[in-house]
């Protein structure tokens, strides 16, 4: 069979369809397949309708606090089905673009199923053809971009079942609203979905295995989130081991242990945030040998598996699994291909959680700094003081910066309040560059903005803070 393309990128998500277009400008043939709908998981099923619910949850909410500006509004309320069909609608739309991205840059796209098989080159691929039979394509480089779907426990009954327990789809378009919500699992896909549903109304409970919530975020920023969540309502159950969860009546039951201590939990639904799987299955990998690594695809710094002319990249190829970072890895691995001797993928990731308020993050936290024994310097600077925030009347939160005691290197922010994961950029272009504090000092910020807390935090960490 004859080589048809440059590249076949299978997944259409942020990472794929981010690197078939890259391939496409530096003069690759490209294919890409898709076995749903063009953006995968991240502009139809996750990132981009969430938030389109969470600002629909934004708005709603911040009626209630208009008396703090002088204004006054009765009677307000909501459409659930409306906010429900404006995300569907925003999500559609998105993937409408990719469609024309992929017309514009001369990509085939080839709806279906894919596996692999041994090939010459690079794999072969075999296409179960949504339209029906099949097609069989080869290329110099196959580039893996499968993603991963919501984790399911099915020996203690959390499994999504279209009903009572959900996962991230059935959150995202449920038949009713729900008048109580248990949520499983206090990352930010939870926490983003306990936050839109209080908004609206709902009795959130969160259960989190460990003491803390959002335990990957610096201890002193989780912390904050728990009390501003828990000033809207959300409850919080931690250190709980879910043993069973079960339906009955008219919704369902969760059965914790806390410290030996065991109890259960009622509310209409449930919703299951305790992690993803990779798509890796039924995909060919384990006859052609792909090097694994507990469920997840092992690559180099080029984002190359063991399997000649085979790449991996985004949730498929381990953590963080964020979209950004699939589109990186997926911009670095085309350029590989493409015969451009691009230095390895390393780059800071930020996290960002854009529910209220919004936690956003880079590089070490301080509890991270102290387990590897690293001599640091830490700043902050609340929102309180912030002109911008106080006349926007957004004053919760703080902006927290760490920096390396000896080189004056930054090497990690982390910041809690509105619209954070607007600014975290600013402190990821300066790790990149490989700041230092007086970098840092010596920029000018524009004044009034929330942004100037990033300053005064990187002052703070050497005594120099000015309005605090």
């Amino acid at each position: 069979m004859a080589v048809e393309f440059d590249l076949i990128v299978i997944g259409s998500g942020p990472g794929g369809y981010v690197a078939a277009i890259r391939a496409s400008q530096l003069g690759q043939k490209v294919a890409i397949v898709e076995r749903e709908n063009l953006g995968g998981i991240c502009l139809n099923w996750g990132c981009i309708p969430t938030k389109a619910l969470l600002k629909s949850g934004e708005k709603f909410e911040s009626l209630s606090h208009l008396k703090e500006y002088g204004l006054s509004a009765s009677g307000a309320t909501f459409d659930f089905d409306a906010i429900i069909q404006r995300s569907r609608g925003v999500a559609a739309t998105m993937s409408k673009g990719i469609t024309f991205l992929m017309k514009k840059n001369k990509i085939e796209v080839i709806e279906g199923s894919a596996k692999l098989e041994k090939g010459a080159a690079a794999p072969k691929v075999v296409i179960a053809l949504k339209a029906g039979g099949s097609r069989t394509v080869e290329a110099k480089a196959v580039m893996l971009a499968v993603g991963a779907r919501a984790r399911a426990i099915p020996q203690i009954g959390l499994e999504a079942d279209g009903d009572k327990i959900w996962a991230y789809r059935e959150a995202l378009a449920p038949k009713t609203m729900p008048a109580s919500i248990i949520v499983i699992g206090s990352g930010a896909i939870g926490i983003e979905f306990g936050s839109f549903y209080r908004a609206l109304g709902a009795e959130v409970t969160v259960v989190e295995a460990v003491d803390r919530i959002m335990p990957v975020e610096d201890e002193e920023v989780s912390k904050a989130a728990q009390k501003s969540f828990e000033k809207r309502g959300i409850k919080f159950r931690l250190g709980c081991k879910v043993t069973r969860v079960s339906k009955g009546g008219k919704g369902v039951q969760v059965a914790i242990e806390t410290a030996g201590k065991a109890e259960t939990l009622e509310a209409e639904v449930c919703i299951s945030a305790v992690g993803i799987t990779a798509n890796t299955d039924g995909i060919g990998l384990e006859a052609l040998g792909v090097n694994m690594d507990r469920g997840h695809i092992t690559i180099d710094g080029h984002c190359a598996t063991n399997v000649k002319g085979l790449y991996a990249i985004g949730d498929c190829a381990g953590a963080p699994w964020l979209a950004h970072k699939a589109s990186h890895e997926g911009i670095h691995a085309a350029e590989y291909i493409a015969g451009y001797k691009t230095p390895n993928v390393v780059s800071p990731i930020a996290g960002c959680t854009y529910a209220q308020p919004q936690v956003a993050s880079v590089g070490i936290t301080e509890q991270g700094a102290r387990e590897a024994k690293r001599e640091v310097r830490i700043g902050r600077f609340p929102f309180r003081v912030n002109g911008k925030a106080v006349a926007a009347g957004e004053v919760d939160g703080f902006v927290k910066v760490i920096f390396d005691a000896k080189t004056g290197a930054l090497i990690g922010a982390h910041m809690i309040g509105h619209e954070v994961t607007e600014m975290i950029q600013g402190y990821v272009t300066a790790i990149t560059m490989e700041a230092t504090e007086e970098d840092i000092h010596g920029i000018v910020y524009p004044h009034p903005t929330m942004s100037e807390a990033m300053h005064e935090a990187a002052l703070d960490a050497y005594g120099r803070t000015i309005h605090l």
